[in-house]
């Protein structure tokens, strides 16, 4: 095993396929659900070449967003692998610079710490983003994610 001069092991990113990614997901993630589409997906691998972490950025959720310039990272799932997530979210953030983005966002639960975030440069926009169910009277919505109040990070390119 290979380990870096912090004695963490050594990672790599590379870019992965939606089905990959939406693997990863579908494995790895506590809350959601594997994604529909995306601009393009992550994957971080150990020093042996093991999938230990995904991510997928796409067109932000929030329809008043600008879908053109304003990238978000709508999923992120690690089997635990530590400095996983902030390998993930650094490697999108510049991903985004090189593709030409205004910004990159991205909404963790009000619980999560942003450790990984911060660690990756991104910054704390606003906590108590969002929150509440998308159900209403003309269009039905099961939830069967988290209801409560986010917190929106983003990463300028």
């Amino acid at each position: 095993m290979s380990v870096a001069k912090d004695g963490q092991s050594k990672l790599t990113v590379i870019p992965l396929t939606l089905a990959l990614a939406n693997a990863g997901i579908v494995r790895w993630h506590r809350h959601h659900k594997a994604v529909v589409g995306h601009r393009f997906s992550l994957g971080v691998l150990d020093e042996i070449g093991t999938l230990r972490g995904v991510l997928c950025a796409g067109r932000p959720v929030a329809r008043m967003l600008d879908q053109d310039l304003i990238l978000e990272v709508n999923r992120l799932a690690t089997d635990g692998c530590p400095n996983a997530c902030s390998a993930l979210y650094g490697a999108a953030r510049r991903a985004a610079r090189a593709m030409g983005y205004a910004q990159i966002i991205t909404y963790i639960l009000e619980s999560e710490p942003g450790t990984s975030l911060r660690a990756a440069g991104w910054i704390l926009v606003k906590d108590r983003a969002g929150g509440g169910s998308w159900n209403s009277g003309k269009r039905s919505r099961s939830d069967a994610h988290p209801l409560g109040f986010k917190q929106l990070w983003a990463g300028w390119p």
